[in-house]
């Protein structure tokens, strides 16, 4: 059922992660630990969650280790990752309320479609990182949306946030990861878990705690009820303070 705001003028957009939040697993992670050297990728890993390596660097570095597989193969592979089931009810739910759902992920586009498409859900804009085959077949990753002054992730969320929501809009971002914490200081509704959340809690930014989509989904439509929202002020002037730097 629509809800009926008095913000019949408001409007939503929704950033979501897709790795360990979307999917169960990290998907991009499980990849180099089945056709990579396995201890090879455990400490690259690590030392890309430790901040030792600038996710590029990380990216890079898995991909040298990676065994020959082409992307094919790779396709086959993703598709018994199993996402959040309530992942489809928070499609429904963005969909009845009109509301602008965009998946930015610092993986790779190709097992992104992949899982949507066997799933069914289709016209969601996504932003990530791309995979190519070079001339010998081996998968390359490809960077489009890097930001050389950005160095948390391969693909710049927090530039993807911007410029897809205006002053005027309210923000919700849905993650979990190291990728998530910078774009999520500039949305005003935050929901986090696993080390977004940790980051959360140290540094004092305001979040809703979840362990799965039905908890956001129904925080959200509480949300959307209330007659009057505020956007969360830490949020608004770190937009600022962007826009000042041009």
């Amino acid at each position: 059922m629509n809800i009926v705001h008095e913000q019949a003028k408001r409007v939503y957009k929704m950033f979501v992660d897709f790795d360990g939040t979307i999917t169960r697993r990290d998907i991009g992670e499980q990849i180099f630990l089945q056709y990579g050297d396995t201890q090879k990728a455990e400490a690259i890993i690590k030392r890309i969650s430790s901040r030792e390596l600038t996710s590029v660097e990380g990216w890079k570095a898995l991909f040298e280790i990676l065994h020959p597989v082409s992307i094919d193969e790779l396709t086959k592979f993703v598709r018994s990752f199993e996402i959040d089931s309530a992942f489809l009810r928070l499609v429904s739910f963005a969909q009845e309320q009109q509301v602008e759902m965009i998946i930015l992920s610092d993986g790779f586009e190709f097992y992104i479609r992949t899982i949507l498409e066997r799933e069914n859900i289709t016209g969601i804009p996504i932003y990530s990182n791309r995979l190519i085959e070079d001339g010998s077949g081996k998968p390359q990753p490809v960077f489009p949306y890097r930001d050389e002054e950005c160095k948390s992730c391969a693909n710049c969320k927090r530039n993807h946030v911007i410029e897809n929501s205006g002053d005027d809009e309210f923000t919700v971002y849905i993650g979990n990861g190291s990728s998530d914490v910078c774009p999520a200081q500039y949305c005003d509704f935050i929901f986090a878990k696993d080390s977004l959340r940790k980051f959360c809690e140290k540094e004092k930014v305001t979040f809703f705690p979840y362990d799965n989509f039905n908890d956001v989904v129904s925080r959200l439509e509480t949300l959307f009820s209330k007659k009057r929202l505020k956007k969360r002020r830490q949020a608004e002037l770190k937009r600022k303070n962007l826009y000042k730097l041009g």
